[in-house]
């Protein structure tokens, strides 16, 4: 543990100059090239910028600026706005020889006695951040002015000080951040163990080596299913492809009725389908009696989006009977006959791969919106096995899912300790010590 003598000084007396910048009359819209003005948008929480759009101000205009320009070893801060008190480090690696801060930015230049990176990692500490924005005034779009610069105490410390504490915290943040990067992989990662989970199911392979079902049962749906297709390659040899409707007693729209922000029972909509479940929030309802009676949903009906984006068509969430539902118009409702097709296995195969293919192939798209309508719906090819392995098969991925879900609360932890990590080793860096 080291520990370091500190003396408070206010950040106006460690500073050579706090400056603005401006851009000129009628701002800079269609301006594509010149000198880069740089704003809020292009400073980055983690303390550095992203030029993805960058916006310019005339050379000539550029010129004439006697301040705003930017430097190497300059800490900027955002000043107004949503982001006020955001703070960047121009470093070395900074790719503009020259650029001018607008008018929402400041900059902070260290005098000799302060090094500018480590005046950045103190501003934004939450000890420095808080005292940045002790000066804010005005409502969510107000911000601060160039007084802020009196509030804000600063920690100072010996050149050769302040250098070992940027040294032990440029180390341990690259450390944070890698860990952060890492982890930050993981829901791509659960989003694909998902889908191969469905693949698997849909196609067989999650359940090579179950053969216990009802031979002579079977054997009546099959000849039940005259056109269903035997001997299909890449599936199992006794299953059927046979098409979704042949396996329902029919496909139901939901309500067209406008539905409330209060009621009796909850309107479950398009957006209430996430992830092959029904989310319970941002709920409309229903107070018509007809309609709650007609519409009315039954523990393990499968709802299929029958008009969205054309990415998000055709998805599909299983009702679970957690509360009592009717259901809108964008929706259908599949009524599957669940002695040959068990409804969570429905629900795979319509979220699998093979089913999200299948809604991009067959599809109408009109202006922002694309279509499926029931009838489409119904010639879906359902790769069909016995309902015993239906069961067996529901059984297999409801564990593998729930593994995948224990990990990605597992993540969402992680990634909260993380978040508090960063600002928790600044806060030990600035209290006059540091492990």
């Amino acid at each position: 543990m080291a520990v370091f003598s500190v003396e408070n000084k206010t950040l106006r007396r460690v500073l050579k100059s706090l400056e603005s910048g401006s851009r000129p009359k009628g701002g800079v819209s269609g301006i594509s090239e010149g000198v880069p003005s740089i704003g809020a948008e292009h400073l980055n929480a983690d303390g550095g910028f992203c030029f993805d759009r960058i916006k310019y101000i005339p050379k000539e205009y550029a010129s004439r600026l006697r301040r705003g320009r930017i430097q190497p070893g300059d800490v900027l801060i955002v000043k107004d706005g949503a982001t006020t008190g955001k703070v960047s480090y121009v470093d070395q690696q900074y790719p503009f020889a020259e650029s001018y801060v607008n008018e929402h930015v400041f900059i902070c230049r260290p005098s000799q006695e302060v090094r500018g990176k480590y005046l950045f990692y103190f501003l934004r500490s939450n000890s420095g951040n808080s005292q940045i924005m002790v000066t804010f005034h005005g409502a969510a779009q107000g911000g601060i002015s160039s007084a802020f610069v009196d509030e804000v105490y600063v920690p100072m410390l010996t050149l050769e000080d302040q250098s070992e504490i940027v040294d032990y915290l440029d180390d341990t943040i690259h450390h944070v951040r890698l860990i952060r990067s890492r982890l930050e992989k993981i829901p791509t990662i659960l989003k694909k163990f998902r889908q191969s989970v469905l693949s698997a199911a849909c196609s067989g392979s999650l359940i090579e080596s179950f053969n216990s079902y009802n031979c002579d049962k079977w054997a009546e749906v099959r000849r039940l299913l005259n056109d269903a297709k035997d001997q299909i390659d890449g599936f199992p040899d006794h299953w059927m492809l046979t098409n979704l409707g042949n396996l329902c007693d029919g496909f139901q729209y939901g309500t067209s009725k406008k539905s409330e922000t209060s009621g009796l029972v909850p309107v479950l909509r398009m957006g209430n389908l996430q992830n092959g479940e029904v989310d319970w929030s941002d709920l409309k309802y229903s107070s018509d009696e007809s309609d709650i009676k007609k519409y009315a949903l039954s523990d393990g009906d499968v709802l299929f989006n029958r008009t969205n984006s054309p990415d998000l068509v055709g998805k599909t969430s299983i009702y679970r009977g957690q509360s009592k539902a009717i259901f809108a118009g964008y929706l259908i409702k599949i009524k599957n006959r669940h002695d040959i097709l068990h409804s969570e296995y429905l629900n795979y195969c319509l979220n699998s791969n093979y089913g999200r293919q299948w809604c991009k192939e067959v599809r109408t798209d009109g202006v922002g919106q694309s279509n499926i309508n029931a009838s489409v719906l119904a010639s879906f090819l359902i790769p069909l096995p016995p309902i015993e392995e239906q069961i067996e098969i529901t059984i297999r991925v409801q564990q593998l899912l729930k593994i995948a879900d224990s990990l990605e609360s597992k993540y969402q932890k992680a990634m909260a300790r993380i978040d508090k990590i960063e600002q928790s080793i600044l806060a030990k860096a600035f209290s006059g010590k540091h492990v």
